[in-house]
């Protein structure tokens, strides 16, 4: 039996010495709570890792709309624009 890398004699020397600290009463207590917390750890791992990959899978649809699937994308070219001549320094004064 291999738990997290601790074999059997190493889990029960940890629970033994667990059961002399805090004795039986709050033993269960805290196994209790170690498994609830254990427990809402793995879901939120889960959930986030969800949230991933439908972002992922998001992303990706916008990214190649069907409609274009297959077709290079269309290039563009930028919009001439008008330049202004440049002014002269001290012009504007008069």
């Amino acid at each position: 039996m291999d738990f997290f890398g601790i074999g059997a004699g190493e889990l029960l020397l940890i629970l033994v010495i667990a059961l002399i600290i805090w004795g039986p009463g709050r033993l269960p207590k805290i196994a209790r709570t170690l498994g609830s917390v254990t427990r809402s750890l793995k879901k939120a791992t889960s959930d986030f890792t969800t949230a991933i990959a439908r972002e992922a899978d998001l992303e990706e649809k916008t990214k190649t709309p069907p409609s274009a699937a297959g077709k290079p994308p269309e290039r563009t070219e930028p919009k001439p624009t008008a330049e202004k001549p440049a002014k002269k320094p001290g012009a504007d004064e008069q």
